[in-house]
């Protein structure tokens, strides 16, 4: 008759609980971060500047005549952000303007190259979100070239009809820009929702100060908090913030991202306070290794072990002894697209302890092949489905990591990114 053994389990994990700061995380946005944004950008800048021009008044005649004016097309030739230090990104595009001015006889259609300059300051939300806001933009341009096979027309009125473009592409593309900067405030602004972790259980990123910026990368303080029913995971509090070291990481990567022990720490408390790690070992376990019955313990423990272990009912078992299991365990770090998963093996041999006995003495040396090919098996399936579901990292909608590398350092693990935006 297969019978039920309840194991006390004293996790020793790679990253233990200990008293520690709020749990932390930096993310470092560098250099190619930016060349990705102004590669992909290009598309949005280009629909944000076709933008509506009013009629041009024609004075060319007696009469006062309204001529329609419309932008065909507009090509961004180049897109280039940079990092201002201690501001944020200064943004420089150039681009081509394809218009038609439908004037009688024939229209006119002429090109107008353009060079937009802005700066976007990066700050703190009041509610931990990235704030972006533009401080300044203006726009220059060059002389309008006229498409051959264009009428000709007179140089007066060229000269009005590009003064006329010009004046209003002045004030509306910087209003353009402004709004591309507010839809993006908009999706930073989903870095702090509530992402799950469990079915009982989300966890939470918000800024806990200015970012700083460099003319290399700009560099985010972000706190983790773990929720469990609602209520936060909180550690006992360190005077020592976490802080990402300069030169960590890949080079060349979009994103460098610092998880400090305390988020892993956080992770660990939550999973014990939700019972997750608790589990039930019994011997309908399908597996060939699996000796967990009564023939097998009555040649280890010499009482009457049938009559002590026979059920009383489906849920009730007579308790014959417990033990603490201390595991040394290696964990192995891996993301997938936001969410950072891990995968364990045993490192080094189980050690057990009795804790209590109903049945006199226990030698552990006696049950210790047994209790291990018992408990080994099942404990790592049981950590790695826990471990396979993951944790989400700081991210925004549709935002993912790619070609991920994890580097484990002590009291902090390294994640260099790059990074993909998905429509």
């Amino acid at each position: 008759m297969a019978q039920t053994c309840r194991l006390g389990l004293l996790l020793v994990l790679l990253l233990p609980v200990v008293g520690a700061s709020m749990p932390s995380t930096v993310v470092r946005l560098n250099k190619a971060m930016l060349s990705y944004v102004s590669e992909s950008g290009k598309g949005p800048l280009q629909r944000a500047m076709q933008v509506t021009v009013p009629h041009f008044l024609d004075r060319s005649g007696e009469v006062l005549r309204p001529t329609r004016v419309q932008i065909l097309n507009v090509q961004v030739l180049r897109l280039q952000l940079k990092f201002v230090d201690g501001v944020g990104v200064r943004l420089f595009a150039a681009a081509n303007f394809t218009i038609k001015v439908f004037r009688d006889p024939e229209p006119l259609e002429l090109i107008l190259p353009m060079v937009l300059l802005a700066d976007a300051r990066v700050d703190q939300g009041s509610i931990g979100t990235p704030v972006v806001s533009l401080s300044s933009c203006f726009s220059l341009f060059n002389k309008a070239i006229v498409l051959d096979g264009s009428h000709s027309a007179p140089p007066a009125l060229l000269v009005r009809v590009q003064k006329h473009i010009r004046a209003v592409l002045y004030n509306k593309l910087c209003l353009s820009v402004s709004n591309l900067v507010q839809g993006l405030n908009v999706h930073l602004g989903t870095l702090i929702g509530l992402k799950p972790v469990g079915p009982e259980s989300q966890i939470r990123y918000f800024m806990v100060s200015k970012p700083i910026i460099t003319k290399d990368y700009i560099s985010l303080d972000i706190n983790a908090v773990l929720f469990l029913l609602g209520k936060p995971i909180v550690l006992p509090v360190d005077a020592t913030p976490f802080m990402l070291p300069e030169h960590v990481g890949t080079n060349g990567a979009m994103a460098t991202v610092g998880l400090s022990q305390d988020l892993f720490d956080s992770a660990l408390l939550l999973m014990q306070k939700a019972g997750s790690l608790n589990m039930d070992i019994t011997g309908e376990l399908k597996s060939d290794d699996n000796l967990l019955n009564t023939s097998v313990l009555g040649q280890i423990i010499p009482e009457p072990l049938v009559e002590v272990l026979a059920s009383a009912s489906n849920s009730a078992f007579h308790s014959l002894f417990s033990l603490d299991v201390a595991v040394n365990l290696s964990l192995q770090l891996s993301v997938s697209k936001v969410k950072l998963q891990g995968i364990t093996s045993v490192l080094g041999e189980v050690k057990l302890t009795v804790a209590s006995s109903n049945v006199g003495f226990i030698d552990t040396d006696q049950i210790h092949a047994l209790v291990g090919n018992v408990f080994e098996k099942p404990l790592l399936d049981h950590l790695n489905a826990l471990l396979g579901m993951g944790v989400a990292l700081p991210n925004v909608v549709n935002l993912h990591y790619v070609t991920p590398e994890v580097f484990v350092h002590k009291g902090y693990v390294v994640i260099s990114s790059g990074l993909f935006y998905q429509n």
